[in-house]
């Protein structure tokens, strides 16, 4: 592993950087997520954790929860739980519906055996220590609860490595650049059962492919540009970075009439 990976591993477990950065508010969230609208085949995850929570009732913690996303859709469609959306932002908690909490996921506010299931959608790859948080949300689970979990795959968006890396070496005037910072690599759908297999006996994967195809450059420019907060872990300028990325997917989109990127996530449902 090079320093610059390493630093970037750091900064993406970074506390201050998540709370008052990377996702003060949903802003950046929300571009990273909006880029799925071109996804073919389309899935639509929050139902996936519906169905998945077929039989479950009680209580729902949504660790990590973002801007609301799934928790707003168990609150419609599942009404008969309780849910409860925590994250370590307070800004980003602005519209998520009621009730929610301040927490940090590897010191949950809940007793042992005290919810019925815990989602922990793509952000296990945050927390400073990903096999003990596992352990504090098993800890909190009731005897027969869930634990859904989600991330990206190693080979997950490649083309947008690809364009980052020839952008910044652009910038930098060298071959390639460094590496744009990978989220979910700590904890990616390759690691991910290795780390829950630890509290958890039965790990089940789903895994989601497919592939978006773009004619217009913003959503991946606005992509890019949402990992603004780790800008410093980059080792490039970035605004110059962002906008040579931009020329970049320009070009690809008037000679081959679109870009397309290759994704593959992955939803993983853990009994103990």
């Amino acid at each position: 592993m090079t320093s610059n990976t390493a630093q970037q591993d750091a900064a993406v477990a970074d506390k201050t950087i998540l709370a008052n950065s990377a996702y003060a508010d949903g802003r950046h969230l929300a571009a990273r997520q909006s880029i799925y609208r071109w996804q073919q085949p389309q899935y639509d995850l929050p139902g996936i954790v519906v169905e998945e929570l077929a039989d479950t009732s009680g209580t729902v913690l949504d660790v990590g929860c973002g801007n609301g996303k799934f928790a707003s859709r168990l609150h419609t469609d599942r009404p008969d739980l309780q849910v409860v959306g925590m994250d370590i932002s307070a800004g980003i908690l602005a519209d998520v519906p009621k009730p929610v909490l301040v927490a940090d996921a590897q010191a949950l506010p809940f007793a042992d055996n005290s919810v019925d299931a815990v989602l922990a959608l793509h952000m296990l790859y945050h927390v400073g220590d990903i096999a003990a948080t596992i352990e504090e949300l098993a800890r909190a689970l009731r005897p027969g609860g869930v634990l859904i979990t989600s991330t990206n795959s190693d080979t997950d968006k490649q083309e947008l490595d690809q364009v980052w890396a020839r952008a910044a070496g652009d910038v930098l005037g060298i071959p390639k650049g460094p590496a744009r910072v990978s989220l979910s690599s700590r904890f990616s759908l390759e690691k991910a059962p290795g780390y829950l297999g630890t509290a958890f006996k039965d790990i089940r994967v789903r895994e989601l492919p497919g592939t978006i195809e773009i004619t217009d450059p913003a959503p991946i420019v606005a992509h890019l540009a949402s990992y603004e907060a780790w800008a410093d872990q980059c080792g490039v300028p970035f605004p110059e970075t962002v906008k040579r990325a931009q020329e970049i997917v320009e070009a690809v989109i008037a000679t081959e009439g679109s870009f397309e990127i290759r994704c593959l996530g992955g939803i993983l449902v853990c009994r103990p």
